[in-house]
């Protein structure tokens, strides 16, 4: 028998689900490439109840069908950006200089390196299209740089080089394939952001003065390229870490960087804990992902999620799998908000606004990114990349 509560949420999902093709499937197969289906959902992979009701409360056309299939690099690089342009190009980025692009959704993948970059780190990397891409190495005063090609990778410009010491760049986003914007850890008390408006020409740093005041040791973690997040046409969110004192943040704009607000998050700070990953399901939807990157036994809460734009943010429970989450992406076009994390201690997914999670892996992944409801991709150490398919 459903409870109160249960009967409520069926009617909920009932109403959400009105629009045609929307289902999920609750057998399980295994193919040869991995398959993980969802099996018993009340008892084997702690989805609760509510959420076994709603999702029960949808068509039987689109189905929830979870697999995830291993591809070849020919690489053991260190994956860690990734930016797919869609279900065919992706850019992804690593140590030692390297990036990496896919012109067939991943059956093929094509690795180089940057020439007389191969002792940087490109923790991110944003493709534009099938020619162009951006990377973003990390590191103390000039190993913090921005490159960019236009002809797929056979020529790379070096586009800014940071010239302060103690200046550490982190994350890159754009919102077009004009204006984008860089964030570094804090520098004499305030927050390091440059922005771009005419395609990476030439990078501006803005005034200090629309930045909120840092705290001590603040900064972000450059664990996936997902500590800065941008959405629709202005917005963008910073989630910060690494402070002495107090909780983790989140930093937000609306007007491309003009102006600032910051709001603390139930996600705790510290040396090495923070957020490190934002995740934008809409321009109110926003979760923010990490915990303490040094421990991968840890249990503790490590998500929070806001309502309102990044205004206000809840504590939201933990990731399936233990230790910190480093990246994290919502599903795009999903019937559900679909979030899927992950970390060096494995890979999970959530429909439920990360209140139960599945784990679809334990192996090592640094970086997650969707191109559509049907596909997206993971990667980590040893040049693993993983493609991922959670609806079918």
């Amino acid at each position: 028998m459903l409870d109160v509560k249960a009967h409520a949420a069926l009617a909920a999902a009932q109403g959400l689900c009105q629009a045609p093709n929307l289902s999920i499937s609750l057998q399980e197969r295994r193919t040869d490439t991995t398959r993980y289906m969802i099996r018993y959902m009340m008892h084997r992979t702690r989805f609760s109840l509510v959420t076994f009701v709603m999702l029960m409360g949808c068509n039987p056309s689109l189905q929830l069908d979870p697999m995830i299939t291993n591809q070849e690099s020919g690489s053991t690089t260190h994956f860690i950006g990734i930016s797919p342009v869609d279900e065919t190009v992706v850019w992804i980025s690593g140590t030692d200089g390297t990036f990496g692009r896919t012109l067939d959704g991943g059956q093929t993948w094509k690795i180089g390196t940057v020439p007389g970059a191969d002792s940087l780190q490109f923790r991110d990397v944003h493709g534009v299209d099938s020619e162009t891409a951006y990377l973003l190495s990390i590191g103390s005063g000039v190993q913090s740089r921005i490159y960019k090609t236009e002809d797929g990778g056979q020529h790379w410009a070096l586009q800014f080089t940071n010239t302060e010491p103690a200046v550490f760049f982190d994350c890159i986003g754009f919102w077009d394939a004009q204006s984008g914007l860089a964030f570094s850890d804090s520098f004499e008390g305030r927050f390091y952001i440059i922005t771009t408006r005419d395609g990476g020409t030439t990078w501006e740093r803005i005034s200090a003065e629309s930045l909120p005041a840092a705290r001590s040791g603040e900064g972000s973690f450059a664990a996936s390229g997902h500590c800065l997040t941008v959405g629709g046409d202005s917005a963008a969110w910073i989630g910060t870490g690494a402070n002495e004192k107090g909780p983790a943040r989140v930093l937000r704009t609306t007007d491309r960087g003009q102006s600032w607000t910051y709001a603390d998050t139930p996600i705790p700070g510290g040396p090495v804990s923070g957020i490190t990953s934002v995740a934008v399901a809409s321009e109110t939807q926003i979760t923010v992902l990490g915990g303490d990157v040094t421990d991968m036994e840890s249990r503790a809460v490590n998500i929070a999620m806001s309502r309102d734009g990044g205004d206000t943010w809840v504590a939201a429970g933990r990731s399936s799998f233990p230790g910190p989450v480093y990246g994290a992406s919502y599903v795009p076009g999903a019937p559900l908000p679909t979030l899927v994390a992950v970390g060096p201690e494995g890979l999970g997914f959530a429909v439920n606004d990360g209140a139960s999670w599945t784990t679809l892996s334990t192996e090592n992944y640094w970086s997650v990114a969707f191109a559509s409801n049907r596909v997206g991709w993971a990667i980590g150490p040893e040049g693993r990349i993983t493609r991922i398919s959670l609806y079918r």
